[in-house]
């Protein structure tokens, strides 16, 4: 679904050629679950900005289901993010003055669905916060506030879902829901989720770990290298509860600039 070739990310700074991310090659599968591990300064935040369609890459190729994406413009990559990719932030970036609902309502949205509060509120459902629907982000703890944002990533179903650091302001007890919420968009959506962190209990068993240093790849877990494919339609939201798999009742940085810009581009 997603592929890297030979791509490199450089920042000018004091002058010289600051480089990022160094000759990565990398593909990912429609429907993995890749987690990206690295210490600071590694490249983690960098690369998923890339893979996010956020950060265009200095030097190299980005191929999108099949097509060579690297010189789209502006305007054609916010469309591939608004209809296919979800982002989930380390900060949460949820609009203070709308309420939970109105916040998961808000690619749908910028989509013009006309069912948009229904597949809300069954979004908010599935991720247990059904009942906080009418509260405002200031009234959430920071778990809370981090199911609504996976609720607000997954809404539209997308194909690729990217989390940059999402447990980093979280306790254990919370990070480990997040860390539930975000294995059952993959299994049970077929969802591809891409995860920044440094968070050990994301990189376990099952899960395809890439380790970065110095802004290359240096370990990959992957065993195999499948042909790459590109779902034709996305998954529909079901009335699964994302938390225990349950039905549930009636109600069927960089990073952070760009997606702030692809919304408030609508609600102006």
């Amino acid at each position: 679904m997603l592929q890297l070739r030979n791509v490199s990310k450089h920042y000018p700074q004091a002058g010289q050629r600051n480089t990022v991310v160094q000759a990565v090659d990398l593909t990912i599968q429609p429907g993995e679950l890749v987690v990206l591990t690295g210490k600071s300064g590694s490249g983690k935040s960098t690369l998923l900005g890339m893979l996010g369609l956020i950060n265009p890459p200095s030097s190299g190729q980005i191929w999108w289901c099949g097509e060579d994406i690297t010189q789209l413009h502006d305007r054609a990559l916010a469309e591939i993010r608004k209809n296919d990719i979800g982002i989930i932030f380390q900060q949460f970036n949820l609009h203070p003055a709308l309420s939970v609902l109105e916040n998961v309502m808000y690619p749908l949205m910028l989509l013009k669905q006309a069912d948009a509060k229904q597949k809300a509120l069954a979004a908010l459902d599935e991720v247990g916060m059904l009942s906080f629907a009418q509260r405002k982000p200031k009234q959430l703890s920071g778990g809370q506030m981090q199911r609504v944002s996976i609720a607000r990533a997954f809404v539209k179903a997308p194909r690729l879902i990217i989390a940059d650091e999402p447990t980093a302001n979280l306790d254990s007890e919370n990070s480990a829901v997040v860390y539930q919420l975000l294995q059952r968009l993959q299994q049970d959506k077929g969802v591809t989720v891409v995860i920044a962190s440094h968070d050990a209990e994301f990189a376990s068993s099952g899960v395809r770990a890439i380790r970065l240093h110095d802004g290359r790849i240096v370990a990959d877990s992957a065993q195999n290298d499948r042909a790459m494919v590109c779902a034709v339609s996305p998954h529909p939201i079901t009335s699964t509860n994302i938390l225990d798999g349950s039905p549930r009742g009636a109600v069927g940085s960089p990073l952070l600039a760009t997606a702030r810009a692809d919304i408030e581009t609508t609600i102006g």
